[in-house]
């Protein structure tokens, strides 16, 4: 299949990149040309709070397009898509404590504390960084197999939290973390989905090979 072809192509991942890298190289074209708004702060908050986002959802929707479009080359750019949604993730936080609150920690706790949708967007971001540090082939020869999948279900609890976070952060216009919540929910759904029919199908086989009973004859 020329598509499958397509995606195999080393070059591919350079261009995938290069588009993941897209958003940042055009934040930065704004804010040369003075294209950040009246709020700069908000403007970028905003945007790379979106972007952790559309990256979270991304990356769960990677298998689920694997398996329904059957292209298991697809699964070359899960780990690629991931560090990226840490790397916005942390360029959000970022501009929180730096542009926002000055790395004033006394008023960053208030905030954790207080604050719900910042106590979401907290917890979202900290389960992200077992997820970025563990990436590599070498963490899964570490942890095994089954460990490393367990630490990165993470990832469903930390998109939970960030729609969380950005729900509770709008005043008014909830449509955006909407979307994403129906995103991540229906990624969840299917996940669960094909957990269930898993179940099933290994009791149905269970049963099928199971001894028949023997009649007992006078």
């Amino acid at each position: 299949m020329q598509l499958r072809r397509i995606l195999s192509n080393g070059w591919m991942k350079v261009l995938v990149f290069t588009l993941c890298l897209s958003p940042v190289l055009l934040l930065l074209w704004r804010g040369y040309n003075g294209g950040l708004g009246a709020n700069p702060i908000e403007f970028i908050t905003h945007a790379t709070g979106d972007w952790t986002l559309r990256f979270l959802a991304i990356t769960l929707a990677v298998t689920p397009l694997r398996k329904v479009l059957r292209l298991p080359e697809l699964v070359r750019f899960r780990r690629m898509f991931g560090l990226f949604a840490f790397f916005f993730g942390s360029l959000h936080f970022m501009t929180y404590l730096w542009l926002d609150k000055f790395f004033s920690w006394g008023e960053i706790a208030k905030d954790v504390v207080k604050r719900p949708f910042i106590t979401a967007g907290f917890t979202a971001f900290v389960l992200l960084i077992p997820l970025a540090v563990t990436s590599t082939a070498g963490w899964i020869r570490r942890l095994g197999g089954k460990r490393w999948q367990m630490i990165h279900r993470l990832i469903y609890v930390s998109a939970v939290a960030g729609v969380v976070h950005y729900y509770w952060l709008v005043k008014s216009d909830i449509t955006l973390p909407v979307f994403y919540g129906a995103i991540v929910a229906l990624l969840l759904a299917y996940r669960a989905a094909i957990k269930l029919w898993g179940i099933w199908r290994a009791r149905s086989s269970a049963k099928s090979l199971a001894p028949l009973p023997v009649k007992e004859t006078c």
